[in-house]
């Protein structure tokens, strides 16, 4: 395993849609143990593959269970009620800010074992699988916030 650079706000890879991974190949298998060191050493809870400057639709997050890996990400269904809380991310450093998303989502997935996952999240969880499915749409979470703050250094960086 390897630690990644994370590339940060103004790399134009941060902003393009990523692209589907069709086959687990070696190689997918090795960005996913490299994005979870990466995420482990940077103290991050989650991690979207173009933060390490690749347009693949693969996300690795920290749950309690162990680090999580979804490829192909897809939203299924997302609840009704949503919440707001402060958010931050390791490619817009500094940056801390509230952001409105939904309580719950379904998600489906590929896991690395090649299986179709369904997975249900809530509260925190939920909340950076949505932040992280975003930066595969090439959205930043600071295109979402409602009050912006900076340099707080107890923030999560997802």
């Amino acid at each position: 395993m390897a630690k990644l650079k994370i590339i940060t706000e103004g790399n134009s890879t941060l902003r393009k849609k990523a692209l589907p991974i069709a086959g687990l190949d070696k190689k997918t298998e090795k960005l996913a143990a490299d994005m979870m060191e990466t995420m482990s050493k940077e103290n991050g809870i989650g991690l979207a593959a173009p933060q390490v400057g690749q347009s693949r639709r693969m996300i690795c997050v920290k749950a309690k269970e162990g680090n999580l890996v979804f490829i192909n990400p897809m939203i299924l269904k997302k609840s009704w009620r949503k919440n707001t809380a402060e958010e931050g991310c390791l490619s817009v450093p500094g940056i801390f800010g509230l952001v409105k998303r939904h309580n719950n989502i379904m998600l489906q997935a590929q896991s690395l074992d090649k299986e179709t996952i369904k997975f249900k999240a809530k509260g925190l969880m939920a909340r950076v699988i949505q932040h992280e499915i975003d930066h595969l749409e090439g959205i930043l979470f600071t295109d979402k916030i409602e009050k912006k703050q900076s340099g707080k250094k107890d923030a999560r960086k997802i």
